[in-house]
């Protein structure tokens, strides 16, 4: 039997006996500039539409929020109006309310979502289940608002409900009163945007290949220890879709507040959105309601920034 040596790697022959020359690295092959300047013209459109929708309407509306401005006169007032907008007492009760909607949302439509897409995707009528779960969501915020208007409104169903059942004592003024009104809204909103999160989460799981849980349960996982170890792991790129966008929507509310509430009693559930409205449309005062809509956008994007950065870092 004739044994062959291995092929001797270059760098490693050594015809006079010096030692073995290194090849260098190959240097990283430059785009040309035509597909660079053709991928420029791809992109063209949507940096332009960017710009002018977005760019530019951000900047005037920061340039606008330095002056007294009622729509018809207009005096530079400088820093005045975000002085007048963090003293201002409502303004605080504004930003708590925005807070107690992010809470909210990610406590209930999130981890309800994620239980339900779970839960039900491979029982047999899981599909029906899913689907009751989801046909809100077809609703618009408006449509929800005025259905759950009629549910909560003083002597309304809700009401009616808990008489019928013997349970007057629980019969309440639910729109009426802070804070009960702002949770009543996060659940009629949860009864809305949970059909989104179990659409996305589902798309999660059909995503996970079958062989790693099939592995798992030969190794003797199963129920919880099997969810908590290996399928909500590879849930976590669409866990952080679903928590970033439930994030930005829950900072941007605004419709439901409206017609549930108008922010009342008093500003006593507006938020940051319906704050920025009243300055504005009802107030007159657009210099303020700039103000507002610069810190709403701030708020915005650096909690979107905060939380990408830090679910996105690189695992090591």
């Amino acid at each position: 039997m004739t044994l062959t040596q291995p092929p001797v790697p270059e760098a490693a022959v050594d015809p006079g006996g010096s030692a073995p020359r290194q090849r260098r690295p190959a240097e990283p092959r430059r785009t040309p500039l035509r597909a660079r300047l053709t991928g420029g013209l791809f992109l063209a459109p949507s940096v332009v539409l960017v710009v002018l929708l977005l760019v530019v309407p951000f900047a005037f509306t920061i340039y606008r929020s330095f002056f007294n401005d009622n729509g018809f006169t207009r005096s530079w007032v400088g820093l005045e109006n975000y002085r007048a907008m963090f003293a201002d007492p409502a303004f605080g009760q504004s930003v708590l309310n925005t807070f107690m909607w992010v809470v909210g949302t990610l406590l209930l439509p999130v981890a309800i979502g994620l239980a339900i897409a779970v839960g039900t995707w491979k029982l047999r009528l899981g599909g029906l289940a899913r689907f009751a779960i989801v046909l809100p969501y077809a609703i618009s915020g408006s449509a929800t608002a005025v259905v759950w208007t009629f549910m909560l409104t003083t002597d309304g169903g809700l009401d009616t409900l808990l008489r019928q059942v013997g349970l007057d004592p629980l019969v309440s003024q639910w729109l009426l009163q802070w804070p009960l009104n702002t949770v009543m809204m996060i659940i009629a909103t949860t009864w809305q945007a949970t059909g989104a999160c179990v659409i996305l989460f589902l798309v999660g799981l059909q995503s996970i290949p079958p062989n790693t849980l099939e592995a798992a349960q030969i190794d003797g996982a199963s129920g919880w220890r099997l969810f908590w170890s290996v399928t909500f792991p590879q849930l976590r790129p669409m866990t952080v879709v679903v928590v970033g966008i439930s994030i930005v929507g829950s900072l941007k509310v605004f419709d439901q507040v409206l017609l549930l509430t108008n922010g009342g009693p008093g500003t006593a559930s507006e938020t940051l959105a319906l704050t920025m409205y009243r300055e504005t449309f009802t107030l007159s005062r657009y210099g303020a309601g700039a103000a507002v809509a610069v810190f709403l956008t701030v708020v915005v994007v650096v909690a979107s920034w905060a939380y990408l950065r830090r679910q996105l870092r690189p695992t090591e």
